[in-house]
């Protein structure tokens, strides 16, 4: 691994820590708990994730029919829910943060057990690649140790220091704002040649549409406000890039087809869902506006 490869991955672990730990000093135990007593919202979410979206990698890839390397990718992107990517994505649309944040920490740790027989049912019904072991204890603890505990760090703060935790919370936000777009810079500059590769190919088109449904169906299996469903499509549409990475290495051996396929799918995603995040947060800066201007006489 080179000193560029190094600088990528500790960027990438200060987002994403950066990112729930600010996500965390926005938070409060009340708001935390009517998320998760919202018993209709978690069975809609997770059906959405666990279960409609794996469906819908699968239906999109068959639909653009996919060469396997790219079919491989889009199976495994959809697979894995709970990208960190996505608790970014409700700060980006000034969304529910605190549910964005809560469900994607959940996701990722449900996801980190049911990726691997989920890819492995799609797999064998789609008769491409072969079967997929993954060491699910790793998963976990990586899931812990970089989303769970910085969240419950900054919750903790905001709980028993709120003085801190608004002080603190500008400064996480920009930096997680920073390295969300060095990692955003990296991936692009990283992958450049696969992506590049794929230029004229199905497979970017593919990712693009794939995030595009992903987001819409997210918002539509949702319960409460626009900015909460919203926030749950921006959840959705972003996925988990650690254990489709795993699965490329423990079980394709690092086929550089499917690892240029599976960054092009990435970045075509990211394309797709942060204009739409951005869009919504302009709406709702101009709706804020014309709350807070007084009419004139």
């Amino acid at each position: 691994m080179n000193t560029l490869q190094l600088l990528f991955n500790a960027v990438t672990v200060i987002f994403i820590a950066a990112t729930m730990f600010a996500a965390g000093l926005g938070a409060t135990l009340p708001a935390l708990r009517a998320v998760f007593s919202n018993v209709p919202l978690l069975l809609l979410v997770l059906l959405a994730n666990l279960v409609v979206i794996p469906l819908l990698g699968w239906g999109v890839a068959t639909l653009f029919g996919l060469p396997a390397a790219a079919f491989i990718a889009l199976l495994l992107i959809a697979s894995s829910p709970g990208g960190p990517f996505g608790a970014k994505l409700g700060m980006v649309q000034n969304g529910d943060v605190v549910a964005g944040a809560a469900m994607q920490v959940l996701l990722a740790a449900i996801g980190s057990i049911t990726f691997g027989p989920t890819v492995n049912v799609i797999l064998k019904a789609a008769n491409v690649g072969g079967g997929v072991s993954l060491d699910v204890a790793t998963l976990m603890l990586t899931v812990a140790v970089l989303q769970l505990v910085p969240f419950v760090v900054g919750l903790v703060v905001r709980h028993y220091a709120p003085s801190t935790a608004l002080s603190w919370h500008p400064v996480a936000a920009t930096v997680s704002n920073v390295t969300f777009l060095v990692v955003l810079a990296g991936m692009l500059v990283g992958n450049w040649r696969d992506v590049v590769a794929l230029i004229g190919s199905r497979s970017l088109l593919a990712g693009f549409v794939f995030a595009v449904i992903a987001f819409a169906l997210g918002t539509a299996l949702a319960t409460g406000p626009f900015k909460r469903r919203t926030t749950m499509g921006g959840v959705a549409a972003v996925r988990n890039a650690g254990p489709a990475l795993a699965a490329v290495g423990l079980a394709f051996g690092n086929d550089p087809a499917i690892l240029g396929a599976l960054a092009a799918v990435l970045l075509s995603g990211l394309a797709a869902a942060v204009p739409i995040a951005a869009v919504l947060s302009r709406g709702r800066r101009h709706h804020d506006m014309k709350l807070s201007t007084p009419p004139s006489e």
